[in-house]
């Protein structure tokens, strides 16, 4: 079994898939913009703009999306729009990467790499 990182496990695990998803196609766009994304999934078509809303002010928290920058709406308010960090893209790498299979097929530098910014992170926490 694949250890599982925190941002793919409990009960937001596939809210918080499906707004990597969307804005790993899409690019910066607003909370808005992401709910109507999100909602054109089938699995979320009754899933409420305040869920989504706190998932994406939840996921900006903990440092996978941040804001670009803002843009005036057609109403005249102000919008941020929102990407995801390098963090977030990361954990989705993470994720799509069998840990058994890199330890194996890894050249001897990107492992000397990995083990470096593990045990450096490691003693930075």
């Amino acid at each position: 079994m694949k250890p599982r990182l925190s941002v793919f496990k409990g009960r937001e695990a596939k809210l918080n898939e499906a707004i990597f998803q969307v804005l790993t196609t899409e690019g910066t766009l607003s909370i808005y913009e992401i709910c109507k994304k999100v909602r054109a999934y089938r699995l979320f078509r009754t899933t409420k703009y305040s869920v989504i809303n706190r998932r994406v002010r939840d996921l900006t928290a903990k440092g996978y999306i941040e804001t670009a920058k803002a843009r005036r709406t057609q109403a005249g308010f102000q919008a941020k729009l929102y990407q995801l960090t390098l963090r977030a893209y990361l954990a989705i790498t993470l994720r799509k990467t069998d840990l058994d299979r890199f330890i194996e097929e890894a050249s001897e530098n990107n492992v000397i790499n990995a083990l470096a910014s593990l045990v450096h992170s490691k003693d930075e926490g």
